[in-house]
């Protein structure tokens, strides 16, 4: 069950990274699906095709945001970036732990991500 909610999260977190790139209509059964928790057979009767046709607009669309992240790694550097920020976070709170000015920055910089 938990790896089925980490690759949601992922998807996520690709979709909203990429989603100007997608289609319109991509874009609207990624928002039904992911976003609005629609099931395959509610998007199908709303926009009149089968449950198949969704599903394989799904998974297409799923293959495109994978490949862009291969190719333009902003998830990746995200993630990354979030890491470092919070190891920074770490390390000032426990180094220079009087320092509220230096503290307040680091904390103000956990805020952007």
């Amino acid at each position: 069950m938990s790896e089925n909610i980490e690759k949601t999260t992922q998807i996520n977190m690709l979709y909203d990274f990429y989603q100007p790139l997608l289609t319109t209509k991509q874009n609207l059964y990624m928002q039904l699906y992911y976003g609005d928790d629609y099931s395959l057979g509610e998007i199908a009767l709303l926009q009149q095709v089968s449950r198949q046709a969704v599903y394989d607009n799904l998974q297409r669309t799923v293959k495109i945001l994978t490949k862009y992240e291969q190719q333009l790694h902003l998830y990746r550097n995200f993630l990354r970036r979030e890491k470092l920020l919070r190891q920074l976070q770490k390390q000032v709170t426990q180094k220079y732990s009087d320092d509220v000015d230096l503290i307040s920055v680091t904390n103000e910089l956990m805020k952007l991500e």
